[in-house]
């Protein structure tokens, strides 16, 4: 079971520009994703890893990705994101709770939902959704990879069915992916590695623990 310490970051007032924010993500552990479940089926698998943080009432994420190919098709909330560069989290704020996904293209549009599998997935409305702040950055490096990161900030008021929640001192439940369905070479990799026949993320009996400071 892969275990996750998360430290607690002091912004003032929790209104912090996202561009200092990912400056301060720099700063904080990263963890891999060395995980391909189903490579004897998707060989591919780009460099990926994420910096996990939090201020009481914002979880602060970075991603940082080199991969040799880019797509960013989908532009609109709650889109099919995981077909482009993708970056996803999932947690579940109590041990066999409904869970939420975060998933993020390589240019920020966001998916979120809530549920027990990925079957009967609730979207969140589109105007909970604009409360996270993202970055994305991407350059193109010598031969034919590409770098991106994507930063978020998910205020607490994100996971809307749980009002007043905070994260400090909580032990949650999740796990981090990276996807690209509809590459050319599509890739399936996990912080917390999964047992399954074909490529599923919704799988939370193989979370890991995310201890917040």
């Amino acid at each position: 079971m892969m275990v996750m310490q998360v430290e607690k970051l002091y912004i003032e007032g929790n209104n912090m520009d996202i561009r200092e924010i990912s400056r301060m993500m720099n700063t904080q552990r990263r963890e891999l994703l060395l995980s391909a479940p189903w490579h004897n089926y998707y060989p591919y698998s780009p460099e990926v890893a994420v910096a996990v943080a939090h201020s009481c009432s914002c979880l602060l994420l970075k991603y940082y990705v080199r991969e040799k190919e880019i797509r960013a098709v989908n532009n609109v909330i709650n889109g099919s994101v995981w077909e482009d560069s993708c970056v996803e989290f999932f947690i579940s704020l109590h041990d066999g709770a409904p869970y939420y996904n975060f998933e993020f293209n390589c240019i920020g549009t966001a998916l979120v939902g809530y549920g027990f599998s990925n079957r009967g997935r609730t979207l969140l409305h589109e105007g909970d959704i604009r409360k996270i702040n993202t970055l994305a950055t991407i350059r193109k490096q010598g031969g034919s990879d590409f770098e991106w990161e994507l930063t978020a900030a998910i205020p607490a008021a994100v996971f809307i069915h749980q009002p007043g929640w905070t994260f400090e001192g909580m032990t949650c439940k999740g796990n981090f992916y990276k996807c690209g369905d509809s590459h050319k070479q599509p890739h399936f990799l996990t912080w917390s590695a999964i047992e399954s026949a074909q490529p599923n993320f919704h799988q939370p009996d193989f979370f890991g623990d995310i201890n917040f400071q």
